[in-house]
């Protein structure tokens, strides 16, 4: 049997697909880390980011630091977690481990993109809102934060993808996704069941990347989307 027609009978086995540790399961595995950590490095990255392209403040440090922890790997950050005691001793240890190494992936490109994105806003809007009798934080929410959403959302897109590619490591933690079928047949030397696996990361990376670039022409407003954009 050639190596397609192997891969061809993998993906057409209802057992690799239902069942514990079957493609469903791990494909539910993964799509739950990856949402708990972009959610995550949403809810701290784009306020801190936002406030710091609002005021100016602190902004230096805070988004070079932010970068400069792209620097580190994330196979190593998720090891060192993953044997602290404090860690080890919880039922879902392998998930937090996983998830506080993936929300330190996702939050550079979220919290840069909410800072560049408000602090490029046109300073002669900001006049013209502050002219109209609005306060700081209500030209923060109702004039930056809208006209910086296309670059906000297109840095929450990048983080997304990241996340749900790099999330195949947690199978190392022993958390149950798709690195499962990658981790193991590299160890069986099992060149279907690996491909499959990476297959299986790659079209999920896919999709969720064509879902948030959807999600961004969405929550994008109709006023500064381009043409392209509201076609």
């Amino acid at each position: 049997m050639g190596f397609l027609s192997q891969v061809a009978h993998f993906f057409a086995a209802r057992s690799n697909w239902t069942g514990s540790g079957g493609i469903i399961d791990q494909l539910v595995g993964q799509l739950e880390l990856s949402a708990v950590a972009i959610a995550a490095a949403v809810a701290a990255g784009a306020p801190l980011g936002a406030l710091m392209g609002h005021s100016g403040r602190g902004s230096f440090v805070v988004v070079n630091a932010a970068n400069a922890a792209r620097a580190v790997p994330s196979f190593a950050l998720l090891t060192l977690l993953a044997i602290q005691p404090v860690i080890v001793r919880l039922q879902d240890g392998g998930f937090v481990a996983a998830a506080i190494a993936m929300f330190a992936l996702a939050v550079p490109p979220v919290l840069t993109n909410a800072y560049i994105g408000v602090r490029e806003v046109d300073p002669a809007v900001r006049s013209a809102a502050l002219a109209m009798g609005m306060k700081p934080g209500q030209v923060l929410r109702r004039v930056e934060l809208p006209l910086a959403a296309p670059l906000l959302m297109a840095g929450v897109r990048t983080a997304a993808v990241e996340v749900v590619a790099t999330a195949t490591l947690a199978a190392y933690v022993n958390f149950t996704d798709l690195g499962n079928y990658i981790i193991s047949g590299l160890a069986n030397q099992d060149d279907v069941e690996t491909f499959c696996g990476a297959l299986l990361v790659a079209a999920l990376a896919l999709l969720v990347d064509l879902a948030m670039a959807g999600a961004g022409r969405l929550l994008t407003p109709a006023g500064t989307r381009g043409p392209a954009q509201r076609r």
